[in-house]
């Protein structure tokens, strides 16, 4: 039987689907997290948006959600994937690794951050009860928000996920916690806990030995039949089985997707898995985010806008304060340490799941709990704009903090200056250094820069393109001039104004193609090197030899596909001179 337009839950889901397929390009067109755009789309069409007008203009009935509860479900599942393709990229051995972080830090961190915020509703008038259970439900950072937008391996994902780790764990703890605390509760509730603590640890051991028997086996199986199909199957009944065994052992079921994905890592199936499960990952994140922006309430916020500011900053910077305290304890930088701090310090979609506990405890007033829910909606949905923040304020410190290289004096050159110092950057550095060539490199990210000197490479924060930088760095006495960085509009403004300042200086640049090198050879650069020209030649040079085609032929089309592009380049860019593509062969091979 067809599906009519007026059934509420086929409606809700084409809803969902439009909106993913077009905040995700759109966003990404402007360059902006597509997060805050599925929030701004729940809030659109939820029913303190446009749904509440779907009874006048009955047209809304079909570009709105009539039933936010329906989607909750699905987006509990996108948390779950989320957990499950965080742990296909860890490993037993690295999780092992962070045990100081994720118990130690991890617990500190949300520890500390609940004392403080509940000491500080008690001042204002909430009991110490319903103060500690407000205190706990704020201090838990958004896992399906923050690792999106760090990943796990970066200096500041590292510390974010040991974090979230421990906060992931301890919910379900925190919930029966908050249920012994409850006025009507008995002696029995704390016994519960230390129940549910036996039975969890219990499944999680059941579970890892029971996946490293049977995992491989049924992979195996799956990857026979060479069904891609069976292999998604294989893949969720997985997610599903382990996260319904922690659920029944009184554990979160993320705590089961994440322990899913570190079983499948430990397999070399760990790669087409995730390949396999990442698109629904993210439509399920995305109707995740959309029922966050559908709990924002424009009108509750209007009317209440500065007890709710101050809620949320004070959320904030309590939790950035602890977070900064306690890496810095750790010795993470001062820099690594501000942007964490500032990126766990918004509520999370698991505070929501506390503050109910909390109020059907009889903690907290019911309308102490929604003020903190629109608290908790308004945080996450400024968690880009404080990733962007930590960036922001990540780099300032490290400018500070670092080092500075000597200014060069106006007599003494600086050999040869490299600007960019990224992966083609810091080759050429290793090839001038083997040859005992003099050289300065200059870099924009910070985080490089303190890579780089810490391995022992001369470089410089900072922009070239400030002119009192080129200055310093006595530029037009240097011996030559290599721009290296991936920016091909970036390439050829620098290559113009360096070319004006000092009309001898030798320029060599980076080019991305042919079109680009004639550009920058306009610029006035004295060599381009076009990326892609030669890896594609070479890569021509051996597909057609493993294809049977006989050397002398292809290396013959080789050269004159080169000198094709040699003459394209000299043609757009005008040149009175062969421009230099060419690559040296070994002993015994032809040169062009």
């Amino acid at each position: 039987m067809a599906i009519g337009l007026d059934n509420a839950g086929f409606s809700d889901a084409l809803v969902i689907l439009g909106a993913a397929g077009l905040v995700i390009p759109a966003f990404a067109r402007f360059r902006i997290s597509p997060v805050i755009g599925f929030i701004l789309v729940g809030f659109l069409v939820g029913p303190a948006g446009l749904g509440s007008l779907s009874g006048q203009f009955p047209w809304l009935y079909y570009v709105t959600i009539s039933d936010p509860h329906s989607i909750e479900p699905f987006a509990e599942f996108g948390i779950v994937l989320l957990l499950f393709s965080i742990g296909l990229e860890l490993s037993f051995k690295r999780l092992w690794g962070m045990r100081r972080l994720v118990f130690g830090t991890g617990a500190a961190e949300l520890l500390g951050s609940a004392a403080l915020i509940a000491v500080a509703l008690h001042i204002i008038g909430q009991g110490w009860a319903g103060a500690a259970g407000l205190g706990l439900a704020l201090a838990l950072s958004s896992t399906a928000l923050v690792l999106p937008l760090v990943g796990t391996t970066s200096a500041v994902g590292r510390g974010a996920f040991a974090m979230l780790l421990f906060e992931d764990l301890a919910l379900v703890p925190i919930i029966f916690a908050l249920g012994a605390m409850a006025p009507t509760a008995s002696d029995d509730g704390w016994a519960g806990l230390a129940g549910v603590a036996l039975r969890g640890g219990l499944t999680v051991v059941a579970l890892y030995v029971g996946g490293r028997l049977v995992l491989p086996r049924l992979f195996a199986q799956a990857a026979r039949t060479k069904s891609p199909e069976l292999f998604l199957a294989a893949s969720l009944l997985v997610v599903i089985v382990a996260s319904v065994a922690t659920t029944a052992a009184g554990l979160s079921p993320i705590v089961g997707a994440l322990l899913a994905g570190l079983l499948i890592a430990e397999t070399e199936y760990h790669s087409e898995v995730e390949v396999m499960t990442a698109p629904f990952k993210g439509l399920a994140l995305g109707v995740f985010l959309i029922t966050v922006g559908m709990s924002l309430d424009l009108r509750s916020i209007v009317a209440n806008w500065g007890s709710l500011l101050t809620a949320v900053v004070g959320v904030v910077v309590v939790k950035t304060v602890v977070t900064y305290l306690l890496l810095r304890v750790t010795h993470a930088r001062p820099a690594i340490a501000a942007e964490t701090g500032l990126l766990m310090g918004s509520p999370s979609e698991t505070t929501l799941i506390v503050l109910a506990t909390a109020a059907q405890a009889q903690l907290i007033l019911p309308t102490t709990a929604a003020f903190w829910q629109t608290v908790t909606a308004l945080g996450m949905t400024i968690t880009p704009l404080l990733a962007q923040a930590g960036r922001q304020v990540s780099k300032r410190i490290e400018a500070r903090t670092i080092e500075p290289l000597p200014v060069i004096d106006p007599g003494e050159t600086p050999g040869t200056v490299l600007i960019g110092f990224g992966r083609v950057g810091r080759m050429v550095a290793d090839m001038l250094r083997t040859h005992n060539q003099p050289y300065l490199a200059i870099e924009a990210d910070i985080d490089v820069v303190a890579e780089a000197r810490s391995s022992g490479y001369p470089v410089l924060f900072g922009d070239i393109a400030r002119t009192e930088l080129a200055d310093r760095l006595n530029l037009m006495s240097a011996r030559a001039l290599i721009l290296t960085m991936d920016d091909p509009v970036l390439t050829v403004r620098l290559a113009r104004r360096m070319r004006s300042l000092a009309p001898d200086l030798p320029i060599i640049a980076r080019a991305r193609d042919a079109r680009h090198a004639a550009e920058l050879y306009r610029a006035g650069v004295t060599d381009a090197v076009p990326e892609t020209l030669e890896s594609s030649l070479q890569l021509s040079e051996a597909v057609l030899v493993d294809l049977g085609v006989a050397m002398g032929p292809v290396i013959a089309s080789i050269h004159e596909k080169r000198d094709e592009l040699r003459q394209l380049i000299r043609r757009e860019a005008a040149l009175d001179r062969e421009p230099r593509i060419r690559r040296v062969r070994r002993k015994g091979e032809l040169q062009t």
